[in-house]
């Protein structure tokens, strides 16, 4: 998989993954296609996950905030 940042996305020198050596830090694409063969999402689509990025994990947040706002 090709490591070099997506030039296409403006973004890429503000990835907010914090793993540095991951060879698809700032390359979305290559982070996305990597996640989707996994049961995650990748870092910038859901910061604020404690560390579990499972997908299980982000349906409770999100039931949680959206029950909560009733």
């Amino acid at each position: 998989m090709n490591a070099m940042p997506c030039s296409t996305c403006d973004n890429a020198a503000d990835c907010l993954c914090p793993k540095q050596t991951c060879p698809n830090h700032g390359n979305c694409r290559a982070c996305v296609i990597k996640r989707r063969t996994t049961d995650s999402l990748p870092y910038c689509l859901f910061p604020d996950n404690g560390g579990d990025k499972s997908n299980r994990h982000h349906y409770e947040v999100l039931k949680q905030r959206f029950e909560g706002s009733q």
